[in-house]
């Protein structure tokens, strides 16, 4: 089904029971999955790059996915935008392709929401299940894993990792590194608390809601430095999965933490 009023191009790729609206642009290299539903005033790709769209996503009026990035150095070449399943882009939204010397690919995975006016930039990483709330603004080269909210009008500078099962607080402005299972807020941002409730809801074991906890109050309420935040941890946390990995990713941050 597709709006009169909207031009597809004949290079473009369109699955089955797609609903292209009215005032819609889908330009070549685009690539549109199975089940994908556009408003109306939506832009797919641009005269560059290459868009690869997975099934079943929704994209709302006037958002632009898989525009070129607003980095001066980029000249045309042939990068791209690869988009899972079951997204949810609401109104205005902006997602740029990648850059050929950020990796050359922008990759947003499965079932998340980003609200209205929100900029995802060049080359970021968004795994799934995440939900960026109005107003978000996304640098180039940003990691966020899974199960991450962010409020309203946050702010994230480049190559910012959010860690999973994080939530940042509306109008926080990052600058280093969020912690995975924290609450983050502030400008710029620190963590404040385990994010007791997301894990919870997450379905993670009271012992390692436990462990994460005792863990990020030694990061967030010592004071010596971080190498011996965690030698604390090591010593006094159990051996968990969940720990192990807050310990890695403390441990591969190049901006440092925010805490």
């Amino acid at each position: 089904m597709i709006h009169e009023s909207s031009i597809v191009s004949s290079k473009a790729k369109i699955g089955k029971d797609v609903v292209i609206g009215p005032f819609c642009r889908i330009h070549d290299g685009v690539t549109l999955g199975d089940g994908c539903y556009l408003d109306s005033h939506v832009v797919l790709g641009s005269v560059s790059g290459e868009v690869i769209i997975g099934k079943n996503n929704k994209f709302y009026g006037f958002s632009l996915i898989g525009g070129p990035p607003q980095d001066l150095k980029y000249k045309g070449e042939n990068t791209k935008l690869v988009v899972g399943d079951g997204n949810t882009f609401r109104e205005s939204v902006t997602v740029s392709i990648g850059t050929s010397n950020g990796g050359g690919e922008t990759r947003i995975g499965n079932n998340n929401l980003l609200m209205a006016y929100c900029h995802i930039g060049h080359d970021d990483k968004i795994g799934n299940n995440n939900v960026i709330a109005n107003s978000v603004q996304l640098a180039g080269h940003v990691t966020i894993e899974d199960k991450v909210t962010l409020g309203g009008i946050c702010a994230v500078n480049q190559f910012v990792r959010i860690g999973k099962n994080s939530f940042i607080a509306g109008g926080a402005l990052v600058n280093k590194d969020a912690l995975p299972f924290s609450i983050t807020q502030g400008a710029y941002a620190v963590a404040r608390a385990t994010n007791k409730i997301g894990m919870e809801r997450s379905g993670y074991s009271e012992q390692a809601i436990q462990n994460i906890n005792r863990a990020i109050r030694i990061l967030t309420r010592g004071s010596g430095t971080i190498d011996e935040a965690l030698k604390r941890i090591d010593e006094e946390c159990e051996k968990l999965e969940e720990v192990l990995y807050l310990i890695d990713f403390i441990k591969k941050s190049e901006r440092g933490v925010a805490i």
